[in-house]
């Protein structure tokens, strides 16, 4: 079964948010960031919560590229190179402050770019791999949780 829209948009929050967000609490300390460590784990939780929203957007243009497909599907190896374009506009949004809370231009590149590629790669390793063994059923379902 191929996930579904609504499948990949479940899977995208509950990831981002249980896995993404205990790896954001263990990675935030180790981080080269300005300001008290209160301030910076409010940085890398508003740069999460960014990337889970606009990560939902995605997934609609994903969808439609989709419907151009043969197989409908989105491979793989394809999946893990959306990190560039997702990536790239996090840090747009941030370079331009346009993110609600934060000061984009007080955050490091490269303490952004450490945290949102080590995130990304920590959930995309979980969801193609060990996600299957405790959710059977996820991928008879299209990648529906609820």
């Amino acid at each position: 079964m191929l996930p579904t829209l609504n499948g990949r948009i479940q899977t995208r929050i509950a990831m981002l948010v249980v896995v993404g967000g205990l790896w954001t609490l263990l990675l935030t300390p180790l981080l080269p960031l300005p300001g008290p460590l209160g301030e910076a784990y409010a940085m890398t939780f508003t740069i999460l919560l960014t990337t889970l929203v606009l990560g939902v957007a995605w997934e609609f243009l994903y969808h439609l590229i989709m419907q151009f497909r043969w197989e409908k599907d989105w491979p793989t190896g394809l999946s893990l190179i959306t990190v560039v374009n997702e990536g790239a506009l996090v840090w747009l949004l941030l370079s331009l402050d346009a993110v609600p809370g934060l000061d984009g231009p007080s955050v490091p590149f490269g303490a952004f770019a450490l945290l949102f590629l080590t995130t990304w790669l920590v959930v995309w390793l979980l969801a193609v791999g060990p996600m299957r063994v405790p959710f059977i059923h996820w991928r008879f379902r299209g990648g529906r949780l609820v």
